[in-house]
């Protein structure tokens, strides 16, 4: 018997998979407790891990998937950085292919492609390699060709850019501003053409000064979703708590790289070398500008708790805040109908187990 966070609240019960990999019923059950059961996590903005970047093609979705479903993701999108239109497609290709073969038990569902870029503000980039560049139509169709695009992230300070962005949400594609320098009425203006998220919410956008605001104060004012960094490196504390009252449905990403999982030293991230060092949730780059983090999803749900989120608000922000973000009905929840996803937690928020589609991961 378990504690089930299920999407009406806790029950004690079993929860009974079918043929499909889906949840057929939630059982009531008596007896000792032998832990609790939370939908599995969904993170929407994945560069790498296990020592893999996403650019570099090959292997990499695979050894990325399996590292983060150690640590409880079941589903995540594959997150390509800003780099050419070559390299874009040869990783767009090497990701179609992932998606194509039957998926491995021990790795997470990848649902589809996060393009952060390439269509973003050159005075903006973080830790983007220099290959931003304003939205060609033609070139866009190429890109979306070549994957399961579900996610873009772009600059909406650009004409070119902004006219795309109801191309995109015909086909169901989300979009979200990021690296931007947007004003807070460009901001609006692409909110109201479609644009629906932010990217890394504080990060690399301009900010909440109360005579010029930009990005972060439309979002604070109008968004209802927004990514957040909850690694407690790349946003404070107090930052986290403040965007948390102004944006319903703020989820959280791991916006993870290469060095996830690895230990102390020198990574790839796109075309860039970074560096993870002992104690720090972020890799940065070897001037010191933050890269991306080191962080995984049940850290997260920790950070959460630590923060003051209740159990359930903290599974909220990792799991059903991103389907619904994706339109995903039947992820991010523990209902009948939906997929069997979910983490078997301890009572200090380690992952003890974790199911994929109602397949066991191996633990490692």
């Amino acid at each position: 018997m378990w504690e089930i966070l299920t999407a009406s609240g806790w029950r004690k019960g079993t929860i009974k998979v079918d043929e499909s990999g889906r949840i057929a019923n939630i059982s009531p059950a008596r007896g000792r407790s032998q832990g609790f059961i939370i939908p599995g996590f969904i993170d929407l903005h994945v560069h790498g891990g296990g020592g893999k970047d996403i650019m570099q093609g090959g292997n990499a979705v695979s050894r990325m998937s399996q590292i983060h479903a150690q640590h409880g993701t079941t589903s995540l999108l594959a997150t390509t950085m800003t780099a050419s239109t070559e390299a874009l497609t040869s990783a767009l290709e090497d990701i179609s292919l992932h998606m194509q073969n039957k998926r491995d038990a021990g790795e997470s569902r990848v649902l589809g492609v996060h393009l952060e870029g390439p269509f973003i503000n050159p005075d903006k980039l973080g830790a983007q390699p220099p290959f931003a560049r304003k939205a060609i139509k033609q070139e866009l169709d190429q890109l979306l060709k070549l994957a399961d695009v579900k996610l873009i992230t772009l600059a909406a300070e650009f004409e070119e850019n902004l006219a795309l962005i109801p191309y995109l949400t015909e086909r169901n594609i989300r979009v979200q501003q990021g690296h931007t320098l947007a004003s807070y009425q460009q901001s609006v203006k692409a909110m109201l053409m479609g644009a629906s998220g932010f990217a890394h919410l504080y990060n690399a956008m301009s900010g909440n000064d109360h005579r010029q605001p930009g990005v972060l104060t439309a979002a604070l004012a109008h968004a209802d979703y927004a990514e957040i960094i909850p690694d407690l490196e790349h946003v404070h504390r107090g930052a986290i708590l403040a965007a948390r009252r102004a944006i319903p449905k703020l989820y959280g990403v791991t916006d993870s790289c290469s060095a996830v999982g690895m230990p102390d030293g020198e990574y790839q991230q796109g075309e860039y070398r970074i560096y993870k060092c002992a104690g720090k949730s972020a890799a940065r780059l070897e001037n010191g500008t933050l890269a991306a983090s080191t962080l995984t999803m049940d850290q997260a749900l920790r950070n959460f708790i630590e923060l003051g989120l209740p159990l359930e608000e903290a599974s909220l922000r990792l799991s059903r805040y991103p389907a619904d973000f994706l339109g995903l009905e039947d992820r991010g929840r523990l209902e009948v109908n939906a997929w069997a996803d979910y983490v078997v937690m301890d009572e200090k928020y380690h992952v003890q187990q974790v199911v994929i589609e109602g397949v066991n991961v191996p633990r490692n």
